[in-house]
């Protein structure tokens, strides 16, 4: 028992070592293509109107791939240290082994997807001028908008469904326990699902202050993690909700 608790301690700080590894590399690669559009931004003067090509969206899509990276899968520790821990017990019992690294490629493989989706949204939004050089909105209609579903969206069964699975990893992996490496990566993938499920509304934002201001990232990042480890019973969802609901009410009826 001491044997397994010493082989359990070892791979927490290993996979917790992981995680901080690409986290912090992701955030790196952010904040330098920050600063990089920043400085783009200044030289250029001018908002940039000109219709997107084809080549232009790779990096774009790219950006935001490692955006997500940064922002969620410091959120997702509790459920991929959850994960390697049931996988070494089985280990210990002579079952099939899976590396953890299968189940977080497939956690990510959820928000690859999604970043698809926010490249092609950013792109219509670009071509429709509603963004600024700093890639927030330019409207304070398309501003007020999502900032009011953000607010909404935190007291719908759906936000809270997707978030009940997302507390509570130990649930989510008995529940939805597959064999094999593509079991594993299939788990990852539904994890990922939940996760956008929760927050794809708060992401929307970045389009409100800016797809790469750093401390709206920051904020956003802190806010999903809280909601993630904090109790049920808590009320920053709800909190959460109200401020965004008047905020964007506010700017609404501000025009």
């Amino acid at each position: 028992m001491d044997s397994l608790a010493a082989i359990l301690k070892r791979d927490r700080l290993l996979v917790g070592a992981g995680i901080v590894l690409v986290t912090l590399l992701a955030w790196w690669y952010t904040v330098a293509g920050a600063r990089q559009m920043d400085g783009a931004m200044v030289a250029m003067g001018r908002p940039d109107t000109n219709a997107w090509t084809s080549a232009s969206l790779l990096p774009l899509f790219v950006m935001w791939v490692v955006m997500m990276v940064a922002m969620m899968l410091p959120t997702a520790t509790p459920m991929v240290l959850t994960f390697a821990a049931v996988g070494r017990n089985r280990k210990q019992r002579q079952h099939p082994y899976v590396p953890v690294a299968v189940f977080v490629a497939g956690y990510l493989a959820a928000w690859v997807g999604f970043s698809a989706l926010a490249t092609v949204a950013q792109w219509f939004l670009h071509r429709a001028e509603l963004l600024s050089p700093t890639m927030a909105s330019s409207s304070v209609m398309l501003g007020g908008v999502l900032l009011l579903l953000a607010g909404v969206f935190q007291f719908t069964p759906l936000k809270q469904r997707c978030l009940t699975r997302c507390r509570a990893p130990l649930d989510f992996i008995t529940a939805h326990w597959r064999e094999g490496w593509g079991g594993a990566f299939l788990m990852g993938l539904e994890h990922g699902f939940y996760c956008i499920g929760c927050c794809w509304a708060l992401m929307a934002l970045l389009f409100v202050l800016g797809v790469m201001n750093l401390l709206w990232i920051a904020l956003l990042t802190i806010l999903i993690g809280l909601e993630k480890i904090l109790p049920r019973q808590s009320y920053l969802s709800r909190g959460t909700g109200v401020l965004l609901a008047c905020w964007g009410t506010w700017m609404l009826f501000s025009r």
